[in-house]
């Protein structure tokens, strides 16, 4: 019967027989007894994660320590004043939780506006697509590369990783697939689809269908800015209503015996449902604004999007 310490020597001998055997025949590397891809999948550092997450919450390119530092100094004021105003622990901790989407919130309010800002814009970029393509007779993919240059702002950073692929391979497929996976916007896919259709089929059409679709976005955005002049009012309405509850707030506080009615364990409560109702009310009023936001029909898998390095 043989030993422990002869097992041993037989198990190691025949697994490293066998790992010499796949990575001379198979090409398969470490100390794995599959193939590298067989195995789990690395977990994205947290970092990158945290910055996925942000940028799937409408805050793309916000750094996340940004933004715990932010979130810590409004939740802190805001507990530190709840504390002042109504005492006990509960109120504040409310307080603080509602308070805790402000900056994401903020962040997400401002990425919508550049957004916004980008998408008014492309009216007038197709135009001048048409115009260059057209008139003054440069190539399809000179003349989307142009425009960009001269674009708002919100939009150079992708044309400037496009324009970097287009001078690295000169394919027009990868540097359109680069701009509207940049973009991330229905509008600029609709275009570089277009503009690629063009350029590797050719025809005379261009500058009609440039045409239509110009009109196309220009009449969906005179509608969208139809939308927002009707709801300004009641975007106004909803920011104050938040300065009404803790106006009645600080009015109790001089009225009787407030502040010790405020302290009691009924009163502690009743600041609590307060503080709910006040943010369920806010965050449904907020869904109730939004606008209708178009689909991406031609969004390309991030598998497709040749990987760039950040620019120096």
């Amino acid at each position: 019967m043989r030993t422990a310490g002869e097992v041993g020597i037989v198990i190691c001998g025949a697994s490293g027989t066998w790992l010499l055997w796949t990575a001379l025949a198979l090409r398969w590397e470490g100390l794995r007894p599959g193939p590298r891809g067989a195995g789990p999948r690395r977990r994205a550092p947290a970092a990158r994660r945290l910055a996925d997450a942000l940028s799937r919450a409408g805050a793309p390119g916000v750094q996340p320590a940004e933004v715990a530092a932010t979130t810590a100094l409004v939740v802190g004021v805001t507990a530190a004043g709840a504390y002042a105003l109504f005492g006990g622990f509960l109120p504040p901790l409310a307080a603080a939780a509602f308070a805790a989407g402000t900056p994401l919130a903020l962040y997400r309010s401002r990425h919508e506006r550049r957004r916004a800002e980008a998408h008014d814009a492309w009216p007038r970029l197709i135009e001048e697509i048409s115009l260059l393509t057209g008139s003054v007779g440069l190539s399809i993919p000179q003349a989307l590369l142009d425009v960009g240059r001269r674009g708002p702002e919100p939009l150079r950073q992708a044309f400037a990783a496009a324009e970097r692929e287009w001078r690295i391979t000169t394919d027009f497929a990868r540097t359109t697939t680069v701009l509207s996976e940049q973009l991330a916007d229905p509008t600029a896919d609709v275009v570089c689809e277009t503009l690629l259709v063009a350029h590797e089929v050719g025809g005379s059409d261009l500058e009609a269908r440039l045409a239509a679709l110009a009109e196309d976005r220009a009449d969906d955005l005179r509608h969208r800015k139809d939308a927002r002049a009707a709801q300004a009012g009641v975007r106004f309405a909803r920011r104050f209503v938040l300065a009404v509850p803790v106006g009645m707030a600080l009015c109790g506080l001089s009225i009787g015996t407030g502040r010790r009615a405020y302290g009691t364990a009924v009163g502690q409560i009743l600041v609590v449902l307060g503080i709910a109702t006040v943010a369920a009310c806010w965050a449904w009023a907020g869904r109730l604004l939004l606008l209708p936001s178009e689909e991406r029909v031609f969004a390309r898998p991030a598998s497709d999007a040749p990987h760039l390095e950040a620019a120096p």
